[in-house]
């Protein structure tokens, strides 16, 4: 059994002293934002809307002016607290391949291990853990490929003694929507909706795409502009129009190659300065039980089911962002009581490497490839 202390950090089996974030006092670009900001950032986060005039619609809903909404977007973008506001596309569902990576590398030399494996332009995110398993980053690989191969490489390069592969069995969550207004409670419920919890199989076949389409997806993922019609300037760019752009997005939606529009929050300058990985050793058969219960709290931005390893018996998955690193203790804490399991441990985010969005279709791909994997 893996318990948590609260003096100082979470102890245990499976984990380490470690400091992590617990300041809960605002960043300055947070203590700058009204209740109006707040709920904005909400609602690009919640349920952007794809229509022609996109903020015309979230000033009816917020009680603003159109120009007021993209001026606040706008401010905090420029503050740090918002990241991009773009299409979130669904990997498996486009034809790559992704996998969770836990690795093993000497403390001393990790930094270095960690720049080899970001140079792979299908690492979107990578983080140093507080735990044996010590290096943690996801990785793709475009449709065709061998993920393997590619792994083989970024285990090399990395320096790693160990790297293990922990794909996504079953998927019972994924989407982060941070609660800007402070309200929720650890324990707090939030219904799963359906792009939180897409299907992907991991023996998903890569789709049929036009050459428009997948200009469009290249043009989706970067920042949407911040003028009036945006969907018509993302269409000028590739040459339809705003509404073919839009049709398409539907399309993408439609088909589960796109999961939502929506923005993406930088974690710690929006305030949630603590990222903890709470791992579960749920018995086979609960499984179809507690998975979608852990899923169900609201401060819990993905969970998954994943397999296990003769040093590694955790098989659920649950990312908790809060605003401090008591916060995450009392929603785990919260699930433990709830869903009855004992056999956990919990992982910090001790430092950041990267944390970026997959972007598809770019050359990105080709470059690493011939660099890595040509024939000798």
């Amino acid at each position: 059994m893996t318990r948590l202390d609260h003096d100082p950090r979470p102890k245990g089996p499976n984990m380490t002293a470690t400091p992590s974030p617990s300041d809960p006092t605002e960043t300055p670009a947070l203590a700058d934002l009204g209740d109006e900001d707040r709920a904005l950032l909400n609602a690009v986060q919640w349920d952007f809307p794809l229509v022609p005039r996109p903020f015309a619609v979230l000033a009816d809903r917020l009680g603003l002016t159109e120009p007021d909404v993209r001026e606040r977007v706008a401010r905090v973008k420029e503050s740090g607290v918002l990241r991009q506001l773009s299409a979130i596309f669904d990997t498996r569902a486009l034809g790559y391949t992704s996998a969770l990576i836990a690795a093993k590398l000497d403390p001393d030399e990790i930094d270095t291990g960690a720049a080899a494996i970001n140079s792979h332009p299908g690492v979107s995110h990578n983080y140093k853990r507080n735990h044996p398993y010590n290096l943690w980053y996801t990785v793709a690989v475009p449709p065709g490929e061998d993920f393997d191969a590619h792994l083989d490489v970024l285990h090399r390069a990395s320096g790693a003694t160990v790297t293990r592969k922990l794909p996504t069995l079953q998927l019972y969550k994924i989407g982060v929507k941070l609660d800007m207004t402070g309200q929720a409670a650890a324990n707090a419920k939030a219904e799963v909706l359906e792009h939180e919890r897409p299907e992907r199989r991991p023996d998903m076949v890569a789709p049929t795409l036009s050459d428009i389409e997948v200009a469009t997806i290249r043009v989706a993922q970067e920042d949407l502009p911040l003028v009036e019609r945006p969907f018509d300037a993302y269409g000028e760019s590739i040459g339809i129009s705003g509404d073919d752009v839009l049709g398409h997005l539907e399309s993408f939606r439609t088909r589960k190659l796109m999961r939502r529009f929506a923005a993406v929050m930088n974690h710690r300058s929006a305030g949630f300065k603590a990222n903890a990985m709470g791992v579960w050793a749920v018995a086979a058969d609960r499984l179809d039980e507690v998975g979608p219960q852990m899923a169900g709290f609201a401060a819990v931005s993905h969970c998954y089911r994943r397999p296990t390893y003769d040093d590694w018996p955790y098989t659920v998955f649950t990312m908790i962002h809060a605003r401090s690193a008591r916060e995450c203790e009392a929603v785990v804490e919260a699930i433990r009581d709830e869903c009855g399991v004992d056999d956990y441990a919990l992982l910090w985010s001790v430092k950041e490497y990267k944390k970026v969005r997959v972007r598809y279709f770019t050359p990105d791909w080709d470059a690493w490839t011939a660099t890595h994997l040509a024939p000798a």
